[in-house]
């Protein structure tokens, strides 16, 4: 069992509902734009690192007549994706060794998986996998906007549980985080010197604003619900005895947030999440001059 991930980094509702806002079909467009996929046409679509299994879902709206396969190498991860994502099939494995045969996909897809795997493995098991001619999306989270709203600042038994915590930069280097971060030219130029082609960058927004009217209460709502249990996975990643006074305060305060919405209080807290897409395409043959990997004819 390879839980390290869920446990320790980011717990599963965190994963899961994050990605479900981000990916939700408001948002669509301008990934699909970017993505450049027929969604009439058959193919087979690979998630590297698929966790929970939110974007795999949104893969399968988006492309109904594509088959998709995600995989994680966190055990957790993919049995929550197993039992809650439907019509894609889950399969727990590493992305460094991809259990799958040469030229098997016509899509790869990651996101937020570059940073955390070193780039010749990230970028050549993904290589090998696809077909000549093959697509390879590379979704990359870059800084947004966050603003917090008052009643949601931390608490006084959060700040004392955080101060009583441990330097989590420790863990992070222990499960190596982000260990590999690149910029959007890095990123772009890692690919291309591992064998892609036709590269093309976009940007997707999803601004998350509960109070802004254009979005429906449910989906407002799920903002709301979706820090707070980012909030309570983060206190019980952390493993520490004595948490119930610091969870029961978490869920006051987005209690209170979910009150004043209702009662039609706006605050105009939000979070604005700017993802980074780089498609990069695998070449039909390839340039002898280099081994058979890094050819140009696309």
């Amino acid at each position: 069992m390879h839980t390290l991930w869920s446990e320790h980094v980011q717990g599963i509702q965190t994963l899961y509902r994050s990605r479900k806002l981000r990916f939700d079909d408001c948002f669509s467009g301008q990934y699909r734009n970017a993505f450049r996929l027929d969604p009439d046409k058959w193919m087979r679509i690979l998630e590297i690192g698929c966790g929970p299994g939110a974007l795999a879902e949104a893969l399968h709206r988006w492309y109904p007549k594509a088959e998709i396969v995600g995989i994680d190498r966190d055990s957790a991860f993919v049995a929550y994706a197993k039992q809650h994502a439907e019509g894609v099939s889950i399969l727990e494995g590493d992305a460094t060794a991809l259990p799958f045969e040469d030229g098997s996909f016509d899509v790869t897809v990651s996101y937020t998986v570059s940073e955390h795997i070193e780039p010749k493995a990230f970028w050549g098991e993904q290589f090998r996998v696809l077909k000549p001619g093959g697509v390879c999306l590379c979704l990359s989270a870059r800084k947004g906007i966050q603003c917090t709203a008052a009643c949601l600042e931390p608490t006084e038994e959060e700040k004392r549980f955080w101060e009583g915590m441990p330097d989590m930069e420790t863990d992070f280097e222990k499960y190596q985080v982000c260990r590999y971060p690149k910029s959007e030219s890095e990123l772009a130029r890692t690919m291309e010197a591992n064998g892609f082609c036709n590269l093309s960058t976009g940007y997707a927004v999803a601004d998350l604003t509960p109070d802004d009217p254009k979005y429906p209460p449910v989906f407002a709502e799920a903002m709301i619900e979706a820090e707070r249990q980012g909030d309570l996975e983060a206190v019980r990643s952390a493993h520490a005895p004595e948490t119930d006074d610091v969870t029961d305060a978490i869920n006051r305060k987005y209690d209170e947030r979910l009150r004043l919405y209702r009662n039609g209080i706006r605050l105009w807290d939000t979070s604005v999440s700017l993802t980074l897409i780089l498609r990069g395409e695998k070449p039909l043959s390839p340039d002898p001059r280099s081994g058979g990997k890094t050819g140009n004819d696309c």
